[in-house]
């Protein structure tokens, strides 16, 4: 739904799916995390280091429930109908029509358009074969767009969530201290969004992993943390488990990653009963993404170990 900003930081220092919307567009159900195929993958990938590379939540995704023509293009001039077909082409991973659509509001006063053109330049960042300079301008780009929605709303979650997302990924160019630095920011916006939306599982998620991902920052990556911050940032294997719990508890086997890392999470804490437990439900979770298909690998060679 959301995955690749947190985990790539991370070890690489030393830590991509979701967005959803403030208000409610009409005729439509947020599934924040399901098309977190890019953006939880980017963060959620593996590479979990120091920095949080956040889940690349590239396609954190809404499933919507209604269907629209996928090769239409809705020329609305009523802000629910754009912001109901943005939406649509998210889900539907049409993330070159989204981006030229939404790119018609980038000078919008609407936090609503601006942290969905954040969100979907952020997707073009990350599609395949993107040459480098064009990536880099996108990445930047998405973070500026997610500025503005913020100073637009400091009330709209999604701008909070799409904030910390981007300024993890432009954390990226900046070298390790500003990694480690942004690091904070980037928690202190995760929280915020949760604040203002306790229901949304992609953020809960989130939070969960980066505080994973500091939780198994080995010794030594500590270390060379330390020097270059005197207090880098830290976490336990506990609150991470508390927030991946409460994701599952607002959405129910939204996101096959979530399923995983609560199956990761009881093994780093030798609770081989619930690993077993949640690394099953990540193999029998329904492969729709290639991210549920590397779940589903990942789980199955997690449960060969346990035996």
């Amino acid at each position: 739904m959301a995955g690749r900003v947190l985990a790539s930081c991370v070890r690489r220092c030393l830590l991509s799916p979701p967005g959803a919307t403030c208000g409610t567009v009409k005729g439509t159900k947020r599934h924040y995390w399901t098309t977190v195929r890019r953006t939880a993958a980017a963060l959620t990938s593996g590479k979990a280091a120091f920095l949080l590379g956040l889940p690349t939540l590239s396609c954190l995704g809404y499933r919507a429930y209604h269907r629209l023509q996928s090769s239409a293009i809705v020329h609305a001039l009523g802000k629910e109908e754009v912001l109901e077909q943005a939406d649509y082409l998210y889900s539907s991973a049409e993330t070159e029509k989204l981006y030229k659509l939404l790119l018609q509001y980038k000078d919008s006063d609407d936090a609503e358009f601006l942290w969905r053109l954040a969100r979907a330049s952020r997707d073009m960042s990350l599609l395949p074969d993107m040459e480098a300079e064009r990536k880099k301008q996108l990445t930047f780009e998405a973070f500026e767009y997610a500025k503005q929605a913020l100073e637009k709303d400091d009330q709209c979650f999604a701008a909070h969530k799409w904030y910390a997302v981007c300024l993890s990924d432009v954390g990226e160019y900046g070298g390790v201290k500003v990694k480690i630095g942004n690091s904070y920011i980037i928690r202190d916006h995760l929280e915020r969004a949760i604040e203002l939306n306790p229901k949304d599982a992609t953020s809960l998620h989130i939070l969960g992993y980066w505080c994973f991902a500091f939780a198994e920052l080995p010794w030594y990556q500590r270390k060379v943390a330390a020097v270059v911050f005197s207090t880098p940032p830290m976490s336990t294997y506990e609150e991470a488990l508390e927030f991946f719990l409460k994701a599952e508890e607002v959405d129910p086997n939204f996101y096959s990653k979530n399923l995983l890392m609560l199956g990761k999470t009881y093994m780093a804490m030798k609770d081989r009963e619930k690993a077993l437990l949640w690394l099953t439900k990540a193999k029998e979770y329904p492969a729709h993404t290639l991210e549920d298909k590397e779940v589903h690998k990942e789980a199955i060679d997690l449960l060969k170990k346990l035996g």
